[in-house]
């Protein structure tokens, strides 16, 4: 009987390693994937370009017209990628203009016929510095814009940290937001989110707790566990923290579901009826995170457990509390050492 138990779990634990193996092999397989995309996507984005004006060349006669469709990919390159970028599209531009005329000799008839060669050639030079000036001017306008951008992020950011230090209200929970938000960037890199995802994932985290300055110090810092009304009372704080954000609106607005939804649980047992996939993912990604960080941290009421405790207090949640693909994900950073922080924040 015995070994008959030790045999069944031994499949467990086989069938549990090789689903991880296989999702460690989808997460790097899609990480280098993205990496493949984000290196080329401007080379696939001018090869594109030129195709269709190459296709409009066969297709159209009005060959002036045409020469003015070569600033598209300087423009689209401006616009995705900045001054350097475009400046180097209109160069490969130009120099693919000169190399037509040079080379296929009936082309661009309608401007010989109506110009000499040397016109012809004076007509292209033109057009080749106008283009270069839209290269550098529309990308230095696009590098200004981005670098606002960055600095409004930057603003964005701080201020969120600046608003953390209002909530932790208590030495428990003084750093628990920003361990949370560390965390679950983590576990939303590993399950492939786009990067927009992310950083919305981040500012949730940082702010997921924001309803509990609402919520009286002695519940929050009581030593035993709280009675039925006060568990009551604290669930308030998802509420009472949508409501708060509700007055910034954007971009903080974009945060409030995953707020109201991240005490929810996979089975719909959690604060709300709601579960599966019902529940946002960036939700479920700051549910283990948040509890993850409970777990391993001091509270008024308990010690820490170890991460290794918490790790399988997690796993033991899997399809119940916590949705499975997320668990494995957490399961893949952890086992990848990266479920730490610096001693400064703990």
């Amino acid at each position: 009987m015995l070994e008959q138990t030790e045999s069944r779990e031994g499949l467990i634990f086989k069938a549990a390693q090789s689903r991880l193996t296989s999702d460690r092999f989808r997460h790097w397989k899609t990480k280098l994937m993205r990496q493949a995309i984000e290196a080329n996507k401007e080379l696939w984005l001018i090869l594109s370009m030129f195709s269709i004006i190459g296709i409009m060349d066969y297709l159209l006669t009005a060959q002036q017209m045409l020469l003015q469709l070569y600033v598209m990919p300087t423009i689209f390159s401006a616009y995705f990628f900045g001054r350097r970028h475009a400046v180097l599209t209109a160069v490969a531009s130009i120099l693919l203009v000169g190399l037509v005329l040079h080379f296929s000799s009936d082309l661009f008839d309608e401007m010989k016929q109506f110009n000499s060669v040397s016109g012809q050639w004076y007509e292209t030079l033109a057009w080749a510095s106008s283009l270069v000036i839209i290269a550098y001017s529309m990308g230095t306008l696009y590098e200004r814009q981005a670098s606002q951008m960055r600095e409004l992020q930057k603003t964005y950011r701080g201020l969120l940290v600046i608003l953390r230090h209002f909530i932790s209200k208590d030495k428990y929970t003084e750093n628990h937001c920003y361990r949370v938000s560390i965390y679950s960037a983590k576990i939303a890199a590993y399950l492939g989110l786009a990067p927009q995802q992310i950083e919305t994932v981040r500012a949730a985290a940082l702010l997921h707790d924001i309803g509990k300055i609402d919520i009286g110090r002695e519940i929050l810092n009581k030593a035993a566990q709280l009675t039925r009304d006060e568990r009551e009372t604290m669930k308030k704080h998802v509420e009472l923290g949508a409501d708060i954000l509700d007055l910034v609106e954007a971009p903080l607005g974009k945060i409030i579901p995953i707020i109201l939804a991240h005490h929810d649980k996979h089975d719909g047992t959690g604060y709300h009826p709601i579960k599966g996939e019902k529940i946002p993912i960036e939700a479920k990604v700051l549910s283990v995170a948040d509890v993850y960080d409970a777990l391993v941290s001091d509270r008024p009421y308990r010690k820490a457990i170890s991460p290794f405790e918490a790790k399988e207090i997690i796993i033991k949640g899997s399809g119940k509390d916590f949705d499975p693909k997320v668990v494995d994900a957490f399961i893949g950073v952890f086992q990848n050492g990266e479920m730490e922080v610096p001693n400064l924040i703990i």
